[in-house]
């Protein structure tokens, strides 16, 4: 990324509440296009909270999130169009084959010529000897390469990532980190991780949370990286109570 210029994701006083509990509270930053956002904290600090809004998965209480300048309530429809999602659901559907999977999605997406797309995608996630195979007799490791695949099938602009290395056997990491090297330079990158060293490894830029508030944002090109190592320790410790 040779210039930080155009805005992909802007947020802007966001808050998420919970009955009593603010899952955010009042969150703001901006991520320029083609950065990759890796969000670190403890658990309940409100990073599938943050993802899940931003996917339009989930509504705001209060504040606006846009993604390149669809707001995520308002553009919902539009903005699913252009983003992929890889999380601990696969969103895929047991009984229906590898292949019959991607071309329901494909058809979703209204893809031009998705066969070819298809074909492409299942040999990038090594999947395509077990194109005809149903879903539900696929290991964690096979599912996850599937919907790594799924999620890349629009080719979108922005990938959000919630823990996309959680289950995932030695095989099946490499395969995810040489997709995401193949297409690092084409999209935006939003990650949820507890993996601090796998996180720093790919991001750009680093987002720590607490208890829904923002506790350090960062690109990762001016970050002391022990300073901010103690940091993630210390805010791991001011998990939801």
């Amino acid at each position: 990324m040779s210039e930080r210029t155009a805005a992909a994701i802007q947020v802007t006083d966001l808050v998420r509440s919970f009955g009593a509990r603010k899952a955010l509270d009042g969150l703001s930053f901006q991520l320029p296009a083609g950065a990759f956002l890796s969000i670190f904290g403890p658990n309940g600090a409100g990073k599938t909270t943050l993802l899940r809004i931003l996917a339009t998965l989930t509504a705001p209480s209060k504040g606006t999130a846009q993604v390149f300048g669809y707001d995520v309530v308002k553009d919902s429809v539009e903005l699913r169009r252009r983003i992929g999602i890889i999380s601990h659901n696969p969103l895929l559907y047991p009984d229906l084959s590898a292949a019959e999977n991607l071309a329901f999605f494909a058809d979703l997406y209204c893809l031009e010529n998705p066969q070819a797309r298809i074909d492409e995608l299942l040999s990038a996630v090594e999947l395509k000897h077990r194109r005809y195979d149903l879903v539900r007799t696929f290991s964690r490791g096979m599912t996850q390469r599937l919907s790594i695949a799924r999620a890349l099938l629009p080719e979108p602009d922005v990938l959000f990532l919630d823990e996309p290395y959680s289950g995932l056997d030695p095989h099946a990491s490499d395969i995810l980190d040489g997709l995401i090297r193949s297409v690092r330079d084409r999209y935006t990158f939003v990650m949820v991780s507890h993996d601090l060293d796998k996180g720093l490894e790919l991001a750009s830029d680093v987002l720590i949370l607490a208890r829904g508030k923002k506790v350090l944002y960062q690109q990762t090109a001016d970050l002391d990286r022990e300073a901010f190592r103690t940091l993630y320790r210390e805010t791991v410790g001011l998990g939801v109570s």
